[in-house]
């Protein structure tokens, strides 16, 4: 008796090695979007979790931002117990706030996943392939977002699993060919109006002709490496914090005796802990100079109306007073 379909086998192979790694999981969550990747991700899910004793949900999100949206989120959360899914239900949401439509898309999808998560040790699986992580890629690059954002998505990052990161598009599209299932064709990932639409239709293509192919590829080779140093940095900068940390602020001490891409890890780390939001690198450089160039100069004014100043050998965070 043969086995199954090379490509549903690929992608079984992939959810069953990210399960074995990620420790234990008490809830088993698939993020159902109705195209090929998590349709695929959804019936590896299901015939993995059911051997391992667990009971798996497809949480479908309904954004509400195309026409017949309702209808398109039901025949998905049909699709997924027809592919095995114990349960499926769906998660309507309303898309506001600032950054645009598809990062408010983004947040709120992901908002309400973890709202249905819940608390516990539970993972929510995703979709996102080895051609996701290439487009991440690249997009960081343009935008020059440095290591951090170059190192792409995290295959495991609680309480999201992306299983996938290592499977490409096309294997997922022969899997659903081969469960006999018609994924859902999403008209935003048609659009060129969308930045990473044009990545996946144009610039993505023209590189693997003028490289001779495999970009993708190594575009997530190169993701995994940086990954992998940019966590050993992290660490590093963890113990370095440690040392510096005080309650008068930080030891500028300690911190001077540092290599600058060391030091600017800690110093990230305090800003976001303190409540710094949108960070940028150019602020980061800015509170690193009061360590690395000091020559006496003012606080560097942060998002937020915080100030990061240096006095008595310590950098501190604090509100500027009021001159009225």
């Amino acid at each position: 008796m043969s086995g199954p379909d090379p490509a549903i086998a690929a992608v079984r192979t992939a959810v069953r090695d990210f399960l074995a790694s990620a420790g234990v999981v008490e809830e088993l969550c698939v993020a159902v979007s109705g195209g090929a990747d998590s349709l695929a991700l959804t019936e590896a899910a299901a015939f993995t979790g059911h051997r391992a004793g667990l009971k798996v949900r497809a949480l479908v999100v309904d954004h509400g931002l195309q026409e017949g949206s309702a209808e398109t989120a039901a025949r998905a959360a049909n699709t997924a117990r027809d592919l095995g899914a114990d349960t499926a239900e769906v998660l309507k949401v309303r898309v506001e706030g600032a950054g645009g439509p598809e990062a408010a898309a983004r947040r709120a999808r992901y908002g309400a996943l973890r709202s249905a998560l819940g608390d516990g040790r539970g993972l929510v699986l995703l979709g996102h392939t080895l051609d996701d992580q290439a487009e991440t890629v690249l997009l960081g690059l343009g935008r020059g977002s440095g290591p951090r954002s170059l190192a792409g998505m995290r295959p495991h990052d609680p309480p999201w699993g992306r299983p996938l990161l290592g499977v490409t598009r096309a294997t997922t599209r022969r899997a659903c060919q081969a469960l006999g299932v018609d994924p859902w064709q999403d008209p935003h990932n048609e659009d060129p109006r969308f930045t990473r639409v044009r990545l996946r239709a144009e610039v993505l293509p023209l590189l693997e002709d003028v490289l001779s192919g495999g970009v993708a590829a190594s575009l997530a080779r190169t993701a995994a490496q940086l990954r992998e140093d940019t966590e050993a940095l992290d660490t590093l900068a963890a113990e370095v914090h440690l040392r510096a940390f005080t309650d008068e602020g930080l030891d500028v001490a300690v911190l001077a005796t540092e290599p600058p891409a060391l030091r600017r890890r800690v110093l990230r780390r305090w800003l976001l802990d303190s409540g710094v939001r949108e960070l940028t690198d150019a602020h980061l450089r800015s509170v690193d100079a009061l360590v690395g160039h000091w020559r006496g100069q003012g606080g560097v004014w942060l998002p937020g109306d915080l100030v990061a100043a240096r006095a008595h050998g310590r950098l501190s965070l604090e509100a500027p007073q009021s001159t009225t």
